[in-house]
């Protein structure tokens, strides 16, 4: 259909039903059970004729449910507008991935994009047409439950990351592809700052950080094309995203040129009203539509008083037009006027979901999102002919998918014991538990040293569950629980080389495990196909390659921490370290535990001393970074290459060093590879205190490295 033709549909429609459409629902609201007319509908003011109307459902499940919501919407639909079906697929819909973070310690944009181009297909054969991903809020806190969701600490990795899922879901052509979804970016914005880690919290910076940091990835998955925005929960400045006319109207809608859809998050405007910027729901409804939010998630505060609004002369009914013409445009980019069920279908969900490609995929990318973060004595790789002990909470558990695997399920599952029972190398002696996930008993531990006592190598499968992560899922005390410290305590005195694989949604304060293991392979929640990856990796047919997107602190007592920090006027540096009055802990170093970029190989590999193209670069030149890597050790391997720059001085002060680049590379042992990197004036631009974004002459480090921690400094100036 053209523009012209929404715009006729929409004069065709009262104003009831215009506000009806900027509603979205559970499917329960509109199936036939009576009990919903005194239950959920009753509770939130929902009459008969908003549910027939509302623009919008969540999360529908499977094909069968949601042809029959579509076709049953379809008859009540007065004007043949059909119904738009959303779901949070975050990291797969049946197959299920790693978590996002961890799909980010890949450093592999094209298996990002191959993630996300699965979940769309799988999910649009369901019949979802909308997809709440990707999740691109930077985060330094690993208190917050969600970092799960997050690719990490930085926002040019982050913002690449944005543009790589926004390919997979969309694709290039997304009226004509029907594997594809549209995509939703969220939280917009500044979610993965929330004070102390704590879900749903204040949020508090500047405008210059907020731009300098946090808003970019939101903006590069605009600039792939996402359809739609979510709002945050959090404020912005003081004032709730959800309402905030400025950060949706000035920034989003002005600024930045967005005229696509924007939809709250889950009751988010009912929720200004505890915020304390609303008196009532009348006042929420009206602070929304003002701040040009279009769809209203699962509260009714749009249909309950937009209408009086509108007739008191509160609101401008252009306002309503304007929210509805934009969902009406994406119902009809995803051609469903033409078909309302676009590419629904239960004889094809059957050769889809879960299908051998899929999971081969899963089992690809998620041996190459485990990070190594200790081998020692040549602990890892496994070697034939060893005895195994499997020991730990998640030596057999199915709970590896994460917290947003909603539709996958655990029986479907490689859980580590099956995983490493298939493999030709595995000689599995004994199976013990040990312990529970926060809990132990002296029997557990009696039968964990027992199983241990019979083999050469103990592998400890600890972790966190997913309930111990994810939304709503702050944590204050990052260590593992302490029953499985415990467990560790008990096996260390056996002298058993002990490789612990270590599941978890965030990054962890590692004391009291660290130390003990002679490995550590960080696996996240590696998803379906995580036993038969974890035993590629632990027997060495695969090389791990991942690298660490977030810091992992030395204690909680740092956080936030992250490697892109700002220097202090009492830096502390090697040649001070003993002075009290400078910037430091007197009880722990400021260092993290591990840096961002940070993981080992079962090879090796060693950096020329990088060269320049020229010291003196000119505004309009490019200069190149050249460095030669060579894999010195006997494996062949991935390393990741990373370019970090700092702008010595600046008008505001800025961070140490940012991420500029990168590259994954693959070299066979003794081959030497040249990597070079460019860097142009673009790169080197911040915004000053009057929020231009532009670059200063002046002096100028680069460092090139295997991470954010290892990489020596060389200088250049730039001239204007």
């Amino acid at each position: 259909m053209t523009k012209q033709s929404m715009t006729a549909l929409l004069e065709q429609m009262t104003l009831e039903e215009k506000i009806f459409q900027l509603m979205q629902l559970t499917p329960n609201f509109l199936s036939e059970d009576d009990a919903n007319l005194t239950g959920p509908l009753a509770w939130m003011g929902v009459t008969e004729n908003m549910v027939n109307n509302a623009g919008s459902v969540l999360s529908a499940v499977g094909a069968k449910e949601t042809i029959a919501l579509q076709k049953k919407y379809m008859e009540n639909s007065r004007l043949g507008i059909p119904l738009l079906l959303m779901a949070d697929i975050i990291h797969g819909y049946r197959t299920i991935f790693p978590v996002t973070l961890a799909i980010g310690s890949t450093w592999d944009l094209e298996l990002a994009e191959k993630s996300a181009a699965i979940a769309a297909k799988e999910s649009a054969v369901t019949g979802i047409h909308v997809t709440f991903a990707p999740m691109v809020d930077l985060v330094r806190d690993p208190r917050w439950g969600r970092v799960m969701e997050s690719t990490g600490e930085d926002p040019y990795l982050n913002s690449e990351y944005a543009r790589a899922f926004v390919r997979g879901f969309q694709g290039d052509d997304l009226a004509g592809d029907m594997d594809r979804v549209a995509a939703c970016v969220k939280h917009f914005a500044a979610y993965g700052a929330a004070e102390g880690g704590r879900d749903y919290n204040t949020v508090n910076m500047s405008e210059r950080q907020l731009r300098e940091s946090y808003l970019p990835a939101y903006k590069a998955a605009l600039d792939e094309g996402c359809e739609m925005v979510m709002t945050a929960f959090n404020t912005v400045d003081g004032i709730p995203a959800t309402g905030n006319k400025w950060l949706m109207r000035n920034l989003l809608r002005d600024e930045w040129g967005f005229d696509g859809m924007l939809i709250s998050d889950w009751g988010a405007v009912g929720e200004m009203i505890p915020h304390g910027v609303a008196a009532d729901g009348k006042e929420a409804a009206l602070k929304a539509i003002e701040a040009g939010v279009d769809m209203e998630m699962m509260t009714s505060h749009y249909a309950n008083h937009l209408k009086e609004l509108v007739e008191a002369g509160e609101v401008d009914v252009k306002l309503i037009d304007e929210s509805v013409l934009r969902i009406l445009k994406l119902k009809d980019k995803l051609g469903l006027f033409e078909n309302p069920y676009r590419a629904a279908s239960e004889e094809r969900e059957k050769e889809v979901l879960l299908s051998p490609d899929h999971r081969a995929a899963a089992r690809e990318i998620a041996a190459k999102s485990f990070v190594l973060l200790k081998n020692e004595q040549q602990a890892l790789p496994l070697r034939s002919g060893q005895k195994l002990a499997l020991i730990g909470p998640f030596a057999e558990s199915g709970d590896i998918l994460g917290p947003w695997s909603i539709w996958g399920k655990q029986e479907e599952t490689v859980q580590l014991h099956a995983g490493l029972s298939a493999h030709k190398a595995a000689d599995i002696v004994a199976v013990a538990k040990g312990s529970d996930i926060d809990t132990v008993t002296e029997e557990q531990l009696q039968e964990a040293v027992a199983a241990a006592s019979q083999a050469d190598v103990i592998v400890l499968a600890l972790g966190e569950s997913s309930e111990m992560s994810g939304e709503a899922g702050s944590r204050g005390d990052i260590r593992l629980p302490e029953a499985q410290l415990e467990l560790i305590r008990k096996l260390k005195p056996l002298g058993k080389p002990i490789v612990v694989v270590l599941f978890n949604g965030r990054p962890l304060d590692l004391h009291g495990v660290i130390e003990e293991a002679d490995a550590l392979l960080e696996v996240w929640f590696p998803g379906t196909e995580g036993g038969n990856a974890i035993a590629d990796v632990l027997f060495g047919d695969v090389n791990p390659s991942g690298r660490l997107t977030m810091s992992f602190p030395y204690s909680v007592g740092q956080v936030p921490v992250y490697y892109n920090n700002y220097n202090t006027g009492r830096p502390l540096t090697p040649q001070n370290a003993n002075e009290r009055y400078v910037s430091k802990y007197l009880d722990m170093p400021n260092a993290p535990l591990l840096p961002f970029g940070y993981g080992l190989s079962y090879t090796s590999f060693s950096y020329s001393e990088a060269t320049l193209s020229t010291d003196v670069m000119n505004a309009g030149d490019t200069l190149r970074v050249s460095v030669d890597v060579t894999n010195s050790g006997a494996s062949a391997g991935e390393e990741v290459v990373q370019l970090y720059v700092r702008d010595l001085a600046g008008e505001v002060v800025l961070p140490l060093k940012e991420l500029k680049g990168f590259r994954k590379l693959a070299i066979q042992p003794g081959e030497t590879r040249t990597v070079t990197f460019e860097i142009t004036e673009e790169q080197l631009r911040y915004y000053h205190a009057d929020l231009q974004l532009k670059s200063d002459a002046g002096e100028f480090h680069v460092f090139v490295g295997p991470n954010s921690r290892d990489a020596e400094a060389k200088s250049f100036r730039l001239t204007k």
